[in-house]
């Protein structure tokens, strides 16, 4: 297939460009690079022996857009271009909203007016907010307590909205959990600008020196150890999630009675931001000093999936490790650091 993959050179999708690559589709990219390095580009053609076609722009330009889905014969879109910090969002919603809703109308629009009506959307657990039960299922209540996951709500609606008013649409929804890890090369990896916002790029920088300590956002949770549960999933796993969205992308209304096609994106357990520390240490044998500081806003106590859907309709399951997600993780700093 012909993919365009919008967001393509950041963490994520770097490495979704890799596995839609070593699955013989064709790549094209479109990233305004806001957020990445176009460095990304001569990793991937070098893990690959391919290079995916680039082109820098923001998927807000629905006339580029449009241009690219006819100039590449595009089949499929992956659509992961969007701000992503939940504390950001916080201080900056209109930014949020802007950023991210506009985006996907943008894209849609362009991809109605080429017939291009296959859809895989980069979502979050964020929509469901504080969940009413644990693990959480697409049949929980989507409550978002933060712009981020009110954005990723909204556009969700939209979509929601558009396939039942045109059945030609093909759409699926991924709601990624916590993505962490890297690829096992350690040429690709979670890079950030400036001080991170999610906690293994974090550890990392603390890991390499380049912070004193962690920063851990809160002890008072109600949690076993006080700190925040997350199910945290290796990237290469999230990423095998979209070839497998893409492989049953025509299967519309074949999963349940949901007028869009929503899958949790998790392993199914959840560790706490001390039981990730510890791991770490453990798995690289690395002392990570930490602090506790105040509970950041818009910060849940605890989420983790139910990914039964996901594993009986897309065929897909979660297989690597949190020991694997803390060394690969670390294999990528310590490639990046030399």
């Amino acid at each position: 297939m012909n993919i365009l993959l919008t967001g393509g050179m950041g963490y994520i999708g770097s490495h979704i460009a890799l596995s839609l690559l070593h699955d013989k589709h064709k790549v094209t990219i479109l990233d305004n690079l806001s957020n990445s390095n176009i460095e990304v580009l001569n990793s991937l053609k070098f893990i690959s022996s391919e290079e995916p076609n680039f082109i820098k722009g923001d998927v807000i330009n629905t006339e580029l857009v449009a241009k690219l889905l006819k100039d590449y014969k595009v089949d499929a879109v992956i659509h992961l271009a969007g701000l992503k910090a939940v504390g950001e969002s916080v201080s900056r919603p209109v930014m949020y909203y802007k950023n991210n809703i506009l985006g996907a109308v943008s894209l849609l629009e362009a991809m109605k007016s080429c017939n291009v009506l296959n859809l895989v959307f980069s979502s979050s657990a964020t929509v469901y907010g504080i969940p009413n039960f644990l693990p959480i299922s697409e049949e929980h209540p989507c409550k978002p307590n933060n712009p981020y996951g009110r954005s990723k709500f909204y556009i969700e609606e939209i979509l929601s909205d558009l396939v039942i008013t045109d059945k030609n649409w093909n759409i699926i929804s991924l709601r990624y959990f916590n993505p962490v890890g890297s690829h096992e090369s350690g040429l690709i990896g979670d890079h950030p600008n400036g001080i991170p916002n999610n906690l293994m790029p974090f550890i990392n920088q603390v890991a390499s020196g380049q912070q004193t300590h962690l920063k851990v956002f809160g002890n008072d949770y109600d949690t076993p150890d006080g700190t925040g549960v997350r199910d945290y999933i290796h990237v290469e796993d999230l990423s095998n999630a979209h070839l497998a969205a893409l492989n049953n992308i025509d299967s519309n209304n074949n999963y349940q009675n949901y007028p869009l096609n929503f899958f949790n994106i998790g392993t199914g357990k959840g560790y706490s931001v001390l039981d990730v520390v510890h791991a770490f240490e453990l798995a690289n044998r690395l002392d990570i000093p930490y602090k506790i500081y105040p509970r950041r806003d818009g910060d849940i106590a605890s989420s983790f999936a139910d990914p039964k859907k996901a594993n009986n309709f897309l065929g897909w399951k979660a297989k690597q490790s949190i020991d694997e997600m803390c060394l690969s993780s670390w294999n990528f700093q310590k490639n990046k650091s030399q």
